[in-house]
């Protein structure tokens, strides 16, 4: 299978300068500013999703970036070409839709064709084209079928191809799998992964779902009130967030005020409750003795035990709640005033504590991660 060859990651392909967006206010209210002066390096063969909740600025962002909105400030370079004034047809860009918007009086052949039957490509041409994207997206054999003919999953394969066929620069997705099932998103998602790999093509997408962003991105761009909070791998996103806000947006996360007490080489050293812990550096923010932070402790860092497990920092603690799900058991457990979310995974029944239990919770000091406060 042969598009256009596009080497992996060389250069800075699309930059985003200061960008900015702003729309004027309805009824005398004041404008509205969607993306805020956000700034966005994207490598060649680059896969980055924009992620956060709705109205956080990403849609506009993508909407910018495929010329469907004009920046109110700010450039788009794609390709060392500022792009700012170009229409959406001029930018060498395709996107793949959230309604897949496939017509339904064309086939699948005639859908896929569609862009190049514009460009009035000639018919070996096209039809060598098509049958390379068809192969590509596992529709081979389905050419004839009208859209009503199809599953949900083929039809956003339709869509998929169709962008993927006019060989564009970047590929761009507009949360294009939240209109199916949890299983079939799941299936979509990693041939999507697949087909970008396998093409090495640029990419740009849009959603609101963090499992997915996760498995798709080399980087995951998380937005808040228009601007951009942190642009980092998942791993890093995960165990590295730059706030409390992409902490608690990404995965589920318990926060703990804390004072920081001392200092080991690079490492704060942090009192809670009557245990003491020394915790990775934040290389982010630096933090001095007398500052007070904010413990991260993700659910799957924590440990429950009946009695406390010998050298290993400890809290007491108390379940308020625990559910039962096969594979895992989720516990609601009270700390002083504070309620903590904890994860056992593959419990055995001799393992699950009920409700009222009081439970010794083992800290795995190399999982958490301290934040500034505030």
């Amino acid at each position: 299978m042969t598009l256009r060859g596009i080497s992996w990651r060389t250069h800075v392909f699309l930059q985003l300068d200061n960008l900015s967006k702003q729309f004027p206010g309805r009824g005398g209210s004041a404008p509205v500013m969607a993306v805020n002066q956000v700034n966005l390096n994207i490598e060649q063969g680059e896969f980055v999703t924009l992620l956060g909740p709705s109205g956080c600025g990403k849609t506009t962002t993508l909407r910018l970036i495929a010329g469907f909105e004009f920046p109110t400030n700010g450039r788009i370079v794609l390709d060392n070409e500022e792009i700012n004034e170009q229409p959406p047809n001029k930018r060498d860009m395709a996107m793949v839709f959230q309604s897949y918007a496939i017509f339904p009086h064309l086939n699948v052949f005639e859908n896929i064709a569609y862009g190049l039957r514009i460009k009035r490509m000639g018919k070996s041409d096209m039809q060598r084209k098509v049958a390379q994207v068809l192969e590509l997206t596992e529709l081979t054999g389905l050419e004839n079928r009208a859209p009503n003919e199809l599953s949900g999953g083929q039809q956003q394969r339709v869509a998929l191809a169709r962008a993927l066929v006019m060989e564009p620069k970047v590929l761009l997705f507009d949360e294009p799998l939240s209109n199916l099932d949890a299983k079939l998103r799941v299936q979509m998602r990693t041939e999507i992964r697949r087909i970008q790999q396998s093409l090495g093509i640029t990419s740009v997408y849009v959603t609101h779902d963090q499992d997915e962003a996760m498995a798709l991105s080399d980087r995951i761009v998380v937005m808040l009130n228009g601007r951009l909070q942190q642009a980092a791998t998942a791993i890093d996103i995960y165990r590295h967030p730059i706030n409390q806000f992409v902490a608690d947006f990404i995965g589920r996360a318990n926060f703990l005020p804390v004072q920081v007490v001392g200092q080991t080489g690079e490492r704060p050293q942090v009192k809670l409750y009557d245990t003491l812990l020394t915790v990775p550096p934040n290389h982010n923010h630096p933090f001095a003795i007398g500052d007070t932070a904010l413990l991260l402790l993700r659910p799957e860092s924590l440990r429950l035990h009946l009695a406390p497990p010998a050298d290993k920092p400890t809290i007491l603690s108390r379940v308020r709640h625990m559910t039962y799900l096969g594979s895992l058991a989720e516990y609601e457990l009270e700390v002083g005033d504070q309620l903590l979310a904890a994860v056992q995974y593959d419990p055995r029944p001799q393992d699950l504590y009920p409700a009222g239990s009081n439970v010794y919770l083992e800290l795995l000091a190399e999982n958490l991660y301290l934040l500034p406060a505030g």
